[in-house]
């Protein structure tokens, strides 16, 4: 990646451990799919007042060449798994993946 990975951490104060967490998942991708030119992480705390099992939000936006972008956004269904930070990163890793697959396959047919 030509610049380092954004982080932004809403409601919270991100340790650590949890940057170096963005970083290990936006690393692989990179070592995958190549090509990234830069990336963004948003994680987003359950509100203050509902802490306890609600979800966590964590969007992805990585730009790729030729303007071309995965923007991973949804906000995740009613899914007390989401409450964990590790499990809400992965779960929008894993779609970012999905949509890197479909943008490589999407080049290759250009």
């Amino acid at each position: 990646m030509k610049t380092p990975v954004e982080m932004d951490f809403l409601g919270f104060q991100g340790s650590d451990a949890q940057r170096t967490l963005i970083e290990r998942h936006v690393g692989e991708l990179e070592r995958r799919f190549g090509g990234i030119v830069s990336g963004r992480v948003a994680v987003k705390a359950p509100d203050g007042h509902h802490r306890k099992g609600a979800a966590f939000l964590v969007s992805i936006r990585l730009k790729l060449p030729d303007g071309r972008e995965v923007d991973v956004s949804r906000t995740p269904d009613a899914d007390e798994r989401h409450a964990d930070f590790h499990f809400a990163l992965s779960d929008a890793v894993r779609r970012a993946e999905r949509q890197l697959v479909s943008q490589v396959e999407r080049m290759q047919r250009e």
